[in-house]
């Protein structure tokens, strides 16, 4: 950027957009500095490499702006835990389906983990039954992409939403 841009000339880019052509290096830093602007080396594997003319920090923000706006995508399929017991309660287990059902509408994986303390693990049937209750419930909304599974004290399953079609996409 600007002096540290050692070619004697580069292909210039002004701040419209428009190629100006092969100019001296020197001649294309004095066009940033009258208007107040960087002179940027975009390819500098070309010979003569390519620079343009813009305001580098105003460049930077832009980019870090882009940057947060696809994390946020990417933040997307994240997998989110929700944790039960076997022996829940019926309100308990309907304010954790609301939860599934927020993640699932968001677009996230959601892990269902049932936790077992001491001999209701010998019960493991009533965590599978549990669990292929709540498969039941969101049928229609989530497919089972792991079915439940016990691992030592904890049984899993993991529920992934399912993908809208093309009809459904463009109604909203």
């Amino acid at each position: 950027m600007n002096e540290g841009i050692r070619d004697k000339q580069v292909k210039l880019i002004n701040e419209e957009g428009k190629l100006q052509g092969i100019v001296e290096t020197g001649e294309a830093l004095l066009a940033a500095r009258s208007k107040q602007l960087d002179l940027v080396e975009i390819v500098p594997g070309q010979t003569p490499p390519l620079c343009k003319i813009m305001s580098y920090s105003k460049y930077r923000y832009e980019q870090k702006k882009r940057d947060r706006e696809a994390q946020k995508h990417r933040r997307m399929g994240q997998l989110k835990e929700v944790r039960m017991r076997s022996t829940i309660g019926s309100h308990d287990l309907d304010v954790k389906s609301r939860h599934i059902q927020e993640f699932l509408e968001t677009g996230r994986r959601v892990k269902i983990t049932i936790n077992f303390k001491g001999r209701e693990a010998s019960h493991a049937d009533l965590g599978r039954k549990l669990l292929e209750t709540i498969k039941g419930n969101f049928s229609s909304t989530a497919s089972c992409e792991q079915e439940p599974h016990l691992e030592g004290y904890r049984m899993t399953m993991l529920l992934v939403p399912k993908k809208k079609g093309r009809t459904e996409q463009k109604e909203e």
